[in-house]
């Protein structure tokens, strides 16, 4: 199992830094200056001296080349550089990662209570009003965007209704900090949750059918065992391994639909982060949160071949 691991650890690696030159090339390819965004076009027309001292010091007049290995290994060393503000990256990332997360959890803990319960009981009562109705919301759930039920849901409850805010993360004049963090964050967690849930429902529907018209469930019946120990012993612990490792696959696209609903919802996590800094072509800043989604991404992917190869050690052995 070590040696499993190690191997795909080993090939996490490149990937990163291919991923790496990719948006380093693609987005210095863009043709941004950054001496546009440090230096005034008055003082670029006087002073053209003094520009190209600026680009002569900062790198930019070296090879792309070089200015990769010199940015890759500042990112090593820890440091991600300035945006085009003049703020510490790693300070922007400090700030804002935390609010990306915090609703990335939420919505993960809630699409995954609501969606494995409402599958697993759609499998047990298949055919039945909850079955159907959880099977409509599957393929409304998937087809329809995230943003645009990030939208109705500002239409109804926020614009008509006034219940939740539609913006930003707190109210500095609330009375009640925890209260005012609960309904700011309401509306984009349900968001997230309800394409989740659409997720889960079938997939744990679809894999607890599977298990329940299996030959060892018939024989545990065949026994005499009561019905809910059939379900909950036999049915949901089989069930869930493969929920498990689709779980652990939609967390990367949680993470990457909170760049549109922080958008949505004007939410300070590192996805409004960096819509903010595409429209200003504040590319230092496009460069690491990019990198860092990259790496959730390939971490996660890292977390699913090793959960899947503890739970079928047939895994270990192909590989």
């Amino acid at each position: 199992m070590l040696k499993f691991i190690l191997k795909k650890i080993a090939l996490m690696i490149p990937m990163l830094l291919v991923i790496s030159l990719i948006v380093f090339l693609g987005l210095r390819a863009t043709g941004v200056d950054p001496i546009t965004y440090m230096v005034s076009m008055e003082v670029q027309a006087q002073s053209p001296e003094l520009v190209e001292e600026l680009r002569e010091s900062l790198g930019l007049n070296d090879p792309l080349l070089v200015q990769y290995v010199r940015w890759l290994g500042d990112l090593v060393r820890g440091d991600l550089g300035y945006s085009f503000e003049g703020q510490k990256i790693a300070d922007i990332i400090a700030v804002r990662l935390p609010y990306t997360l915090e609703l990335s959890g939420y919505a993960l803990l809630f699409s995954s209570i609501i969606g494995i319960a409402i599958g697993i009981v759609s499998a047990i009562r298949q055919n039945g009003v909850v079955d159907y109705i959880g099977r409509v919301f599957a393929v409304l759930g998937q087809a329809v965007p995230q943003f645009l039920v990030g939208i109705l849901l500002i239409q109804l409850f926020s614009i008509k209704l006034g219940w939740f805010p539609a913006a930003n993360r707190v109210d500095p004049n609330a009375t009640n900090a925890f209260v005012d963090a609960f309904l700011h964050l309401f509306l984009p967690v349900a968001t997230l949750t309800i394409g989740m849930v659409a997720v889960l429902m079938r997939y744990a529907r679809n894999t607890m059918l599977d298990v329940l018209n299996s030959d060892y469930i018939k024989t545990a019946r065949s026994k005499g065992i009561p019905e809910w120990k059939v379900y909950l012993k036999h049915g949901f612990r089989n069930a869930m391994k493969p929920v498990l490792i689709i779980l652990m696959f939609r967390i990367p696209g949680l993470i990457g639909g909170s760049v549109v609903i922080e958008t949505v919802f004007s939410y300070p996590g590192i996805g409004l982060t960096m819509t903010n800094s595409i429209v200003s072509n504040d590319y230092p800043t496009v460069m690491v949160i990019t990198l860092i989604i990259a790496a959730v991404m390939l971490i996660c992917s890292f977390m699913v071949d090793v959960l899947n190869a503890l739970l079928d050690p047939r895994v270990r052995l192909g590989e």
